[in-house]
């Protein structure tokens, strides 16, 4: 299964590292992503694959969402069907 993983936030250092490291640690592989800067604000966008997981994308919910509060910025994970099925014409 696929999912998508936005972060948004105030730019600072180690935003990327670190949501590349959660993702590594728990065997979730990168397969795109994108990031910039918008006035000052960093948005990133990444398409995980879980197909190898050792957790849930619940459990990875979670755990991002901890992660989000202690960086103070705002991430979101959503299944790439849920994503593709709202954001479709």
């Amino acid at each position: 299964m696929n999912a998508i993983i936005t972060v948004v936030g105030s730019d600072k250092v180690g935003i990327i590292a670190r949501v590349s490291a959660l993702l590594a640690e728990h065997k979730i592989n990168i397969a795109d992503i994108t990031q910039t800067i918008l006035s000052g604000n960093f948005v990133m966008m990444m398409m995980v694959s879980l197909s190898e997981a050792n957790i849930s994308i619940d459990e990875l919910r979670t755990i991002l969402t901890k992660t989000s509060e202690e960086m103070c910025v705002e991430i979101n994970v959503m299944a790439e069907k849920v994503f593709s099925s709202m954001n479709r014409i």
